[in-house]
Order: C-alpha cells, then sequence, then structure tokens
C-alpha cells in the first residue's frame, strides 16, 4: 500500500504522473487548485470564473489571483455523482452578468418522472450498476445568479435522457452565435454487450429492438415517443422548448423538434468553429474509434451519425452481427448516415494517432484557436484525450477546415484532461480532472520564465517558531535577467517581504503554506510553496483491509475498513475519513484511466459489490483521513480480479464470431470471473448456416464468465441439397396446339456494395444477397482480416441467383481502433 500526504491549505497543485511535454516556448501552469474532480470551466466577462464539480457543487473564483473559491451553488442532492455520472458542463448566458443566468447539465438522482434523491449516489446489487443498472434520467436547468452565489430555486428546463447503466452520460452546453443553447447526451446503455434493449429488463419500456445504443436511433422509429439520447439538441434557453428554426420544428413531439443531429455514442464535448455555424462534435468510442464530427448546424435537416451501426467510418461488428432492424435499415441506405471527419484508434496507433501514451482511448475536449497570441496556431483545433493523456491539433487548410492528415500532438504527459476551453488573454485552458485543477497553457516569447524555489527551515516546531525562508536557489534561464521576489508567509493573498533570504516568526498552531513569487525583468513569474508545521503534523491513514493479496469476482461483496492516527489527536474518528472506489481500465500494453465509481465519506468500514468490467481492469480503493487542522493523508490499495480464458471455435474451423470484436475462430479470451461474456455467430457465411452453440445459446447471447477455462464452439451446417427428382412419367397424350407459356422469372441477385469493408463483412453481405464469392485476387496472409480494395460486377448489378462475384482484397488487415 502506498501513502501520501496531501495538505489542504495549501495550495494545490496537480498531481502529474510524468512532467507535461509541449512545443518551445510552451508551459502550463496551475490556474486554480484545490477542486474535487472538476468537470467543466467557464470564464464570465467581469473576470469571474465559474468552475464545476462531478458532485454538483459549481465553484466560483474572483478573479485570476483568487485562491479559495466561493461555492456558488449546491446541486449534490439532485446530481447522482456515481461512477461517470455527474454534473457534466456548466454554461454562462452570452449576456452575463447582465443576463445573470448560469446553465447546468447533469446526471439527475432519479429514474424519469421520479423525485430526487432515489439512490443517494450509490447503485445496491439488486439491481447492480451493471447488472439491471440503476436507472435515472438527465436535467437541463437555469439558475440565477445574485454576485457570487444563486438565488432563487433551480428551474428545471428540461427532463430525459433514460439512462440504465452508469456511463456514456450527459455531455456538454455551448452558445450559438444566434443565442441558442445547445446540448449533448449519451445513450446511457452498456458498453459490456450489444445493447438494444431487451437482455436487462428493459427499464426504460424501449420496444423491441429500439432502446439501449439504439436510443440514438429513436428518430427512425416514432411509434414511441421520442427520446433525447445520444443526441445534440438546440433549445430556446429561457423555456428549454426548441429553437424556432429547427428542422423538425413542425413535428408533433416537442423531443423530436428539440433534436438536430443523433446516432451519437458519447457525444461528450463540443465547440463551433469560429465565424461559421458547424459544430464539431468529440464523440466516446467503443471499442475502435473515438470520433471527430462536425456539421452545419443551419444545414436544413436532421444529421445522422450512425452509432451503433456504425462506429468511426465502418460497420460497428457487434450490432452487424445482431442483425436489428434498424441497422440493418441504415446498411441498405448508408447515404443517410454521416461519417467522421477524423477517427482515431482504441486500442492500437495507426496512421492518423500521433499521441505517445497508449491507455485506451477517450476523447474529452475541443477548442479553436483564434489571434496571434500563439504564433501560428491561428484556426487550428485542438482536441484533448483523458485516456490518451494528451492534446493535439490539426492544421486549417485554405478553406479554414481543420486537415486530419496534419493532426500532430501538442501537449503529452498532462493529467486528466476533461475541457478545452479558449480563456482571458487568448490562453489554452484544460480542466484536469484527476488534479483538481484548471491548468493554463502560455506562449512565452523570446523569454522563459524564472524558476522559483522556496527553501525553508526549521518547518516545524511549536509556537514561537521563527522560521528562516531562502529564494537563493531560484533561477532565471535567460542569463543575467534580474530577478524580484515577494513571499506570503501564511497564504493570505498578503506578500509580507520582498527579500530574497527574510524570516517570519508564527506564534499561532497551525499549518501554513508560505508562497513565494518569482519575477524577471519581462514580467513572467514563477511561484513556489513551503508547508510550516507549528505545533501540528498531518494524519496517519491506514487501509486495514482488503490486503492487495486478495483478489475478486464480479458480483462478489468486498468488505473494508480502515483507521487513522495522528499525533495531537490520537485515533481520529470515522466521521474524519473518506473513501474513493476507482476502477482503472487498462490495455494489453499495460496503460491504464480511471473511472470514478463511488464514495463513502464520514466511514471508517463499510462494503460494496465488485462491478462488472472489461478485462483488463482492477479496482483501487483509497482512504483519506482528515485532522482537526485541516490536513490530510490517503493510503489505498489496488485490488486485482480473478480471470479466466474462455476458447472461441467454429466447426468447421474458420469462420467469423464476435466476441467484442470480430474474427475468424479458433481463439482465446481473458475475462473477470462472473463478468459479462456476449458472443455472436453471423450468419449466414457463403454457403454456412449457423446451426447452434455448444452452451445451447442463441446465435446473439450472454452468459457469465465461468470460473474455469472452457471452449464454445458454434455450429454450422450448409443447406440440405434437395431430393432427387422422382422417375419420369410416361409421356401423356400430345395436346392440342397451345400459345407457348410465358417464362418464369429469372431470382436475380442484386450485388451490394462492399468496397472498403471487411472481407467478413463482404462475404455476408453477398450471402444475405444471395451472391456467391468467386475468385479472390491478391490473397495473402490473414486474409479473413482483409479489406475489399475493388469488386465485379460493381454495386447494383443484377445477376442469376447464385452468380459469383469477385473481390480483390488488401494486403493483412485493418488494425483495430
Amino acid at each position: 500500500m502506498a501513502a501520501c500526504v496531501v495538505l489542504s491549505l495549501a495550495a494545490p497543485a496537480a498531481a502529474q504522473a510524468a512532467d507535461p511535454t509541449y512545443p518551445a516556448g510552451f508551459r502550463e501552469t496551475v490556474a486554480f487548485g484545490g477542486l474535487t474532480f472538476p468537470m467543466d470551466v467557464d470564464f464570465s466577462p467581469d473576470g469571474r470564473i465559474f468552475v464545476a464539480e462531478k458532485s454538483g457543487k459549481i465553484k466560483v473564483f474572483s478573479g485570476p489571483d483568487d485562491r479559495v473559491p466561493s461555492v456558488f451553488a449546491d446541486l449534490s442532492e439532485e446530481v447522482y455523482d456515481f461512477w461517470d455520472r455527474g454534473l457534466m458542463s456548466i454554461a454562462l448566458d452570452p449576456g452575463f452578468p447582465g443576463n445573470p443566468y448560469v446553465y447546468a447539465l447533469y446526471a439527475a438522482d432519479l429514474p424519469p418522472g421520479g423525485t430526487p434523491p432515489r439512490w443517494d449516489d450509490d447503485c445496491p446489487s439488486p439491481p447492480g450498476p451493471t447488472d439491471e443498472g440503476c436507472v435515472i434520467s438527465g436535467r437541463l436547468s437555469r439558475l440565477e445568479a445574485d454576485g457570487d452565489a444563486m438565488t432563487g430555486d433551480e428551474k428545471v428546463l428540461l427532463a430525459g435522457w433514460c439512462q440504465q447503466f452508469p456511463s456514456h452520460s450527459l455531455g456538454d452546453l455551448a452558445f450559438g452565435s444566434e443565442g441558442a443553447l445547445y446540448v449533448s447526451g449519451g445513450e446511457g446503455a452498456s458498453w459490456e454487450f450489444p445493447d438494444h434493449g431487451q437482455d436487462r429488463g428493459n427499464p426504460c419500456g424501449d420496444p423491441l429492438d429500439e432502446g439501449g445504443a439504439l436510443r440514438s436511433q429513436d428518430l427512425l422509429t416514432r411509434s414511441d415517443p421520442t427520446g433525447l439520447s445520444g443526441s445534440i439538441l438546440r433549445v430556446n434557453p429561457a423555456t428549454g422548448d426548441a429553437w424556432p428554426s429547427n428542422p423538425l420544428i413542425l413535428d408533433d413531439e416537442a423531443n423530436a423538434q428539440r433534436i438536430i443531429a443523433h446516432g451519437l455514442r458519447n457525444p461528450f464535448r463540443f465547440t463551433f468553429r469560429p465565424g461559421t455555424d458547424e459544430l464539431w462534435i468529440g464523440d466516446v468510442g467503443s471499442q475502435f474509434s473515438e470520433e471527430v464530427n462536425r456539421f452545419p448546424v443551419h444545414g436544413g435537416a436532421v444529421v445522422n451519425f450512425g452509432w451503433p451501426c456504425y462506429e468511426g467510418d465502418d460497420v460497428q461488428e457487434p450490432f452487424e452481427a445482431e442483425e436489428v432492424p434498424i441497422c440493418e435499415g441504415l446498411y441498405e441506405a448508408p447515404s443517410a448516415v454521416t461519417m467522421p471527419v477524423f477517427t482515431y484508434g482504441e486500442v492500437a496507433p495507426d496512421q492518423n494517432e500521433r499521441c505517445e501514451i497508449y491507455n485506451g482511448a477517450s476523447i474529452s475536449g475541443l477548442a479553436f484557436y483564434e489571434g496571434d497570441g500563439y504564433p501560428g496556431y491561428d484556426g487550428k483545433l485542438f482536441a484533448a484525450d483523458y485516456s490518451r493523456e494528451c492534446i493535439w491539433t490539426m492544421i486549417p487548410d485554405a478553406g479554414g477546415i481543420p486537415d486530419p492528415s496534419t493532426n500532430r500532438v501538442f501537449a503529452s504527459g498532462i493529467n486528466g484532461p476533461v475541457d478545452l476551453q479558449i480563456g482571458p488573454g487568448g490562453d489554452l485552458y484544460y480542466v484536469d480532472f484527476d488534479g483538481g485543477a484548471v491548468m493554463r497553457v502560455r506562449h512565452i516569447e523570446d523569454n522563459e520564465p524564472p524558476i522559483a524555489v522556496a527553501n525553508a527551515a526549521p518547518t516545524t516546531g511549536g509556537p514561537p517558531l521563527t522560521v528562516n525562508f531562502d529564494a537563493g536557489e531560484s533561477e532565471d534561464p535567460d542569463a543575467a535577467d534580474p530577478l524580484s521576489y515577494e513571499w506570503d508567509f501564511e497564504d493570505d493573498g498578503t506578500f509580507d517581504s520582498t527579500e530574497v533570504a527574510p524570516s517570519h516568526e508564527y506564534t499561532i498552531r497551525g499549518a501554513y503554506t508560505a508562497r513565494l513569487k518569482v519575477t524577471d525583468s519581462l514580467g513572467e513569474t514563477d511561484e513556489d510553496t513551503v508547508v510550516i508545521f507549528v505545533d501540528t503534523s498531518p494524519p496517519d491513514a491506514s487501509v486495514d483491509g482488503p490486503s492487495a493479496a486478495e483478489t475478486w469476482r464480479v458480483g462478489q461483496t468486498i468488505h473494508f475498513q480502515g483507521s487513522a492516527s495522528d499525533v495531537e489527536e490520537g485515533t481520529l474518528e470515522a466521521s474524519q475519513l473518506s473513501w474513493q472506489l476507482s476502477i482503472e481500465h487498462c490495455n494489453l500494453g499495460g496503460g491504464c484511466h480511471t473511472h470514478q465509481i463511488k464514495s463513502f465519506p464520514g466511514v471508517d468500514e463499510g462494503s460494496f459489490v465488485a462491478p462488472d468490467h472489461e478485462y483488463p481492469s482492477h479496482l483501487v480503493l483509497e482512504l483519506t483521513a482528515t485532522d482537526s487542522d485541516g490536513l490530510t493523508n490517503s493510503d489505498r490499495v489496488e485490488l486485482y480480479p480473478k480471470t479466466v480464458d474462455l476458447s472461441f471455435a467454429t466447426d468447421p474451423p474458420g469462420l467469423q464470431l464476435v466476441v467484442g470484436q470480430q474474427n475468424a475462430a479458433p481463439f482465446t479470451r481473458t475475462f473477470i470471473i462472473g463478468g459479462t461474456v456476449a458472443v455472436a455467430a453471423p450468419s449466414p457465411q457463403g454457403d454456412w448456416q449457423f446451426s447452434a452453440w455448444s452452451d445451447l445459446g442463441a446465435r446473439t447471447h450472454q452468459f457469465a464468465a465461468p470460473e474455469s477455462a472452457a471452449t464454445y464452439t458454434a455450429t454450422f451446417g450448409r443447406p440440405a441439397a434437395p431430393p432427387p427428382p422422382p422417375p419420369p412419367l410416361p409421356p401423356p397424350p400430345a395436346p392440342p396446339p397451345s400459345p407457348p407459356p410465358a417464362q418464369p422469372k429469372v431470382v436475380r441477385c442484386v450485388v451490394p456494395g462492399v468496397v472498403g469493408r471487411p472481407l467478413s463483412v463482404a462475404r455476408t453481405r453477398l450471402a444475405r444477397a444471395h451472391c456467391r464469392l468467386g475468385k479472390l485476387r491478391r490473397v495473402y496472409s490473414r486474409l479473413s482480416a482483409g479489406r475489399v480494395v475493388s469488386q465485379r460486377p460493381r454495386a447494383g448489378a443484377r445477376l442469376p441467383n447464385g452468380a459469383r462475384v469477385t473481390l480483390a482484397v488488401s494486403r493483412g488487415p485493418k488494425k483495430k481502433r
């Protein structure tokens, strides 16, 4: 177990896994710290800064030098803070503070039509977060500001977004130039299996094959009320009603009127390209692709981005195998789907992959740069990836549209970015979720900033305590650049000395953060801090159980307990302890990103049920103790799961199966014991028709991963040959002459378009069209995963039933993303 000390009285800096790397001339600093899981930031024209925390608090800083924010609003009673759900975004009215409104988008702790709180930031088993799900809804609300505090009651403008599972939740808010408020939301479906609504109780009441991830296609199925999931809305910020110029404003349903784009999985962040009506959307992908989508919001028609039938620029293999009617319809009409501008990898790099750290992928911020504050960056698109821990850019083409081929890394090794904004002075800011800070990225032209180093001795003792400070190790990379020094001994915002090596006497017990600010001759600054303990010291936290040696399976109840001691106070009370449970979602290369699951405040023991999650992943349980002086200390334990290797085969061998992704069998996958295993056997495959699974499951089905290794085989067969014709009868007498009978119609196949598709997809589509796959050209190794580059005859040709189609196949597989 590893322990760390955090001094909440100090000015917290974001915890970096490694020093971030930027282009020459750029550096990042902590703009605002001391936050708890911040999600979003917005800047007021009057200089104030508003920050949303996941728990439901909105905090406001009076200006760039404010170190202790005020709480503008506390919506924690209404917000459902669990896993990836919480307060996701805020937006200030364009006329703020004259129009004193702050808008909030959050996961509400209530099912549709219910009253909060329903779950109290928990999800007991049953129903279980990934089993049947704790069903909630989403809210868009307007809050009125009176100075730095909310006044009056929250005005709920819009409620909806039925969400069964704890991810793909609410997204982003932004105002358009016309004054409309734009809103995004995810589909709230499972990530463990192809969720179309009927596998886990259907609590949102969707018709057959229209629920789960298919809620993002609700506009295509109008037999039930239209939902808001997986869509972009444009609404009146005063009422929440549809904006008058929306494409479906004449529709009978209010929700349909609000939607301007749909077919999205988790449109977590979006932004407008300056000077245009183009909305650029970062849609967090599933197994293969992160997407950057764009469309003109005044284009006159609702745009469909294809999820879950498509992911990235290709069909989504697990959903294609399900053969649900909505997806089959979109496959027959591919022009109905708008493909993304840019995609990049979920697992492995490809020609578009530029970030250097491969921890999965989750696009988490977009912002366009305007102006000359960053030389050479005018018009560039900035994009952040939380899992990759990076920010990348695209250079605009001659028409001002970012060119995907110019994707380059701007920053790597940064910490937890979940939002990007261009702030005051033209600097880029990002919200550091993991480090509890808002970070500022500055460009320094022709002058390197100084490096502040604050030393002090002694740093502990009883009052009165005289401390000698020294800034003499501070330096400036620019030779002969003189430095000036300012010391704030008690971090109260007032500088107490300008000496290089002053002293200060502390007479009152407590912990003090002394702050040093160093300034060079051109006004560039840097800060450092040192903590002084006057008759006090931080506590010592200890996770007493479970131990790191213990392993778990999905659904297992895990008990925990811990304690903390303090030199001055002795054993701390349970009310001074707080626990945080999270899951580290990793990839086979070892990189991980974090999903916060649940907090347990004010207890020294408790329990939780081990959640379902794809492998590789593990749990992290962290205990934080806080003493009466506000000093904190943390201890944590990492808990790894019990796993099992399952093998998947076909009879005959070599046919395609979908287990997370589509591959030629046989193959083996690792699962957490008790976790969900979703399998599908695409059929037909050429002449082969699915017959049965060895576990007697349906062609597509799910089961819990067993305790021990096993093999699951899908058996296929060819249609039985027709029986031989009966022997001929004696010829009848010749009939009188009559007109020749009408010739029977020749049944024909219509050749589907399969260029650019995986070979497995091409085989399936040709079989459905009653066309046979003829000879293959350019036959290389790993052909089963190749991609079609040409076909004869071309798409749309009508041929006799069973006619052969010749395909040319690319060398090697397309790399999975």
